[in-house]
C-alpha cells in the first residue's frame, strides 16, 4: 500500500483525538492548580470536536482503510458518538467529586480520553490485531485511573485485581485469535468469515480457537463466570472511575464482540450460540439474586451489571440483525441507565464523604424531592418497568430470542428481571419511605450537573415513551454494517 492510496478520512476522529491529547498533556504540565479548569474545558472541546467530525465524516456504507483493518460503518459511528456524549458527561458529573479528593489534574482527563482513543479503536476495527490494540489501550488507561487514588489502599487493590485478571483475560483471547490465525491464516475480519464459509479453514483448530475467545470476551463484558473482578472493582474504585467503567466501555465492549462472532466468526453461530446461552442465563441469574444482598450502592450496581450484560447478550446469540439491533439498543440505554444512577451518587457525594450505602439514601425524598424522583426514574428503567425506557430494551431482546425459538430462554428472562425488581425498589422505598440516618443537607453542585444530569435521567423517561427514533437508528446502523466487505 503506498502513500497516495491511503484514506485517512475514515480514522479522522482518532487522529483529531490522538492530537489534541497530546496537546492537552503538555499544555497540562504548565498549569497550576488553580488553573486546571482549563485541562477540564479542552478535554470537554476535544470530545465536541470529535463528534464534529463524526458526524460529518459518516458515511450510511462501510468504508474500509489502512489495508482493510480500519472500517467506518454506521455501527462505529452511533458507538463513537454515543462513548462522546458518555465521556462528557462523565467528566461533567466527576468534576466536584475528584476536585474534593484531590485528584482534578491532568492525569484524570488525559487517561481518560486515552481511554476514550482505545475504545474508538476497538469499534472501529476489522483486524483481530487492530481489535487487539484497540482493547489493550483502553484496558492499560482504565487500570491506571482505578488506582489513581494512590492513598486508597481499597483502590489499589482493586487495581491489582482488575490488571491480574484483566491480563489473563487478555491472554485468553490473543491465544484464541492465535488459533484462529492458524485455522484460516488470517486475522482479517472479512477473511476469516470467508474461509470458515468455504471449508477452507482447520474448523477443529477454529472452535479451539473459539472457546478462548468467548472466554474473553465474557470477561470484557463482565459475564459469569468471568464476572469475579466486577464488583470488588466498582466498589474499591473511585466512583468516578466507576462511571467510567461502567459507562462507554459497554458500547465499545458490544461492538467488539459484535466484530468477532457476528462477522468474523459468524459460520460458527451454531456453536457460540450455546455458549452465550449459558453466559447468559448465568449472568441473569447470579446478577440478580446476588444484588438482593448488597448494602452498598456501587457493589449493588455491579451486580446490576452483570445481570445486564445477561439481557445484553440475549440479543446477540440470536445472530439476527433484529437481535443485533435489539442488542445495540440495549447497551445505549444501559449506558444512559448508568450514567444517570452514578450521576446521582456522585452528586450526592460531599467532602470526606462518599454516597455509597442505602442508609445514605434514607429520606432523601424529604431532603431533595427531585434528586429522589431521578434516582427513581433510574431504578424503574433498570428494573424495566414502563414507561421507562429499560422495558422498551429488555422488550426488544426478548422478542430476539422468541423469534429464533427460544422461547423458554425470555421466560428465564423475565423471571429473573422479576426478582431483579426487588433490589431496585428497595431503593426508592429507602428513598421515600425511611428517615434520614443525618440531617446534612444535600451538597452544593454546579448548576451544569444538576442540569444535565436532569437532562439524562428524563431522557430514560422520554425516550420509553417514544422509543421508536433511536431503536430505528440503531436498526439502520446495524443493517448497513452487516453488510458482507
Amino acid at each position: 500500500m503506498s502513500w497516495a492510496d491511503l484514506n485517512l478520512m475514515p480514522a479522522l476522529p482518532e487522529i483529531f483525538l490522538l492530537s489534541a491529547v497530546s496537546v492537552i498533556l503538555v499544555l497540562d504540565l504548565f498549569l497550576s492548580d488553580k488553573q486546571r479548569g482549563i485541562t477540564y474545558l479542552l478535554s470537554l472541546l476535544s470530545l465536541i470536536g470529535c463528534a464534529v467530525i463524526t458526524l460529518t465524516t459518516s458515511q450510511p456504507f462501510p468504508e474500509l482503510t489502512f489495508s482493510g483493518m480500519f472500517v467506518d460503518d454506521p455501527m462505529a459511528d452511533l458507538a463513537k458518538v454515543g462513548m462522546y456524549v458518555a465521556m462528557g458527561a462523565t467528566l461533567v458529573y466527576s468534576r466536584q467529586y475528584i476536585a474534593d479528593r484531590g485528584f482534578y489534574r491532568g492525569e484524570f482527563f488525559t487517561l481518560s480520553l486515552f481511554m476514550l482513543l482505545g475504545m474508538m479503536v476497538m469499534v472501529s476495527a476489522h483486524h483481530f490485531l487492530t481489535l487487539y490494540i484497540g482493547l489493550e489501550l483502553m484496558s492499560l488507561a482504565l487500570y491506571a485511573l482505578v488506582a489513581l487514588r494512590r492513598d486508597s489502599t481499597q483502590a489499589t487493590e482493586a487495581a491489582m485485581k482488575y490488571f491480574v485478571l484483566g491480563a489473563l483475560a487478555s491472554g485468553m483471547l490473543l491465544y484464541g485469535m492465535s488459533m484462529v490465525y492458524g485455522a484460516t491464516g488470517s486475522l482479517d475480519i472479512g477473511k476469516i468469515a470467508a474461509a470458515l464459509t468455504n471449508g477452507s479453514a482447520n474448523m477443529s483448530l477454529a472452535m479451539f480457537g473459539l472457546v478462548f475467545i468467548v472466554a474473553g470476551l465474557a470477561f470484557k463484558l463482565g459475564a459469569v463466570p468471568f464476572h469475579m473482578w466486577v464488583p470488588d472493582v466498582y466498589q474499591g474504585a473511585p466512583t468516578a472511575v466507576t462511571l467510567l467503567i461502567g459507562g462507554a466501555p459497554k458500547l465499545a465492549a458490544f461492538v467488539f464482540v459484535v466484530r468477532i462472532l457476528s462477522q468474523g466468526l459468524e459460520p460458527l453461530v451454531s456453536q457460540w450460540q450455546g455458549m452465550l446461552v449459558i453466559l447468559a442465563v448465568l449472568s441473569m441469574a447470579i446478577g440478580n439474586i446476588t444484588a438482593i444482598a448488597q448494602t452498598n450502592l456501587k457493589r449493588m450496581l455491579a451486580y446490576s451489571t452483570i445481570s445486564h450484560m445477561g439481557f445484553l447478550v440475549l440479543g446477540i446469540l440470536a445472530g439476527t440483525p433484529a437481535g443485533l439491533s435489539a442488542s445495540l439498543f440495549y447497551a445505549v440505554v444501559y449506558v444512559l441507565m448508568s450514567l444517570a444512577g452514578f450521576g446521582v451518587l456522585l452528586l450526592l457525594s460531599r467532602a470526606g464523604v462518599d454516597c455509597e450505602t442505602l442508609d445514605d439514601l434514607k429520606g432523601l425524598n424529604r431532603k431533595n424531592s427531585w434528586y429522589a424522583f431521578l434516582m427513581l426514574v433510574v431504578m424503574f428503567s433498570m428494573a424495566g418497568i414502563p414507561p421507562m425506557v429499560g422495558f422498551n430494551a429488555k422488550l426488544a431482546v426478548l422478542k430476539s430470542v422468541v423469534d429464533i425459538g427460544l422461547i423458554w430462554l425470555a421466560v428465564v428472562g423475565v423471571v429473573f428481571s422479576l426478582i431483579g425488581a426487588f433490589y431496585y425498589l428497595r431503593v426508592v422505598k429507602v428513598m421515600y419511605f425511611d428517615e434520614a440516618t443525618d440531617a446534612e443537607p444535600v451538597s452544593q453542585v454546579g448548576m451544569d450537573m444538576r442540569v444535565l444530569l436532569s437532562v439524562n435521567a428524563i431522557a430514560l423517561l422520554v425516550l420509553g415513551i417514544v422509543p421508536d427514533g433511536l431503536y430505528s437508528v440503531c436498526v439502520e446502523a446495524m443493517k448497513q454494517s452487516l453488510q458482507v466487505l
